[in-house]
């Protein structure tokens, strides 16, 4: 599913070929125990669900993009919510006619590389995320 290597508290990774992104970086999460850090790459996708929050309903509208598009930049936070691994990202994607689209990113398909660092936060205990009923969102406990 992905291939890395550690330098210190940051890990070089690259997420195979026609594999998930956020399933693969969850994953890679669980096993390095990693529950707090940082993330951010570029690589290319040919599937996109992006998720919007519409602050006046507080719900969340989702659309899927199906068709080749450059991960111009992908960036993003690791906590935990309830004991499991909390990853927050969002994405701009380049398209072939030189637009973008972006938003937070629910999921996407790998097609050609996925090249991203992750860095492992140490020290004090790990942020957590609760609800907050004013956003609708899972924000930081700290």
């Amino acid at each position: 599913m992905y291939k890395f290597r550690q330098f210190q508290d940051k890990f070089v990774l690259s997420i195979d070929n026609r594999q998930p992104i956020i399933q693969a970086l969850s994953t890679f999460c669980k096993e390095q125990d990693i529950m707090a850090g940082a993330i951010y790459g570029l690589g290319a996708v040919n599937k996109a669900t992006l998720r919007y929050l519409n602050p006046s309903t507080k719900q969340y509208v989702d659309h899927t993009f199906q068709e080749q598009m450059e991960i111009a930049n992908l960036t993003g936070n690791i906590s935990s919510k309830d004991g499991a691994v909390y990853l927050h990202v969002h994405v701009i994607l380049g398209r072939a006619n030189y637009t973008c689209v972006g938003g937070h990113l629910l999921e996407a398909t790998i097609n050609g590389a996925c090249e991203l660092v992750v860095e492992k936060f140490s020290g004090a205990p790990a942020p957590g995320r609760k609800a907050d009923p004013e956003t609708g969102l899972n924000i930081y406990d700290l």
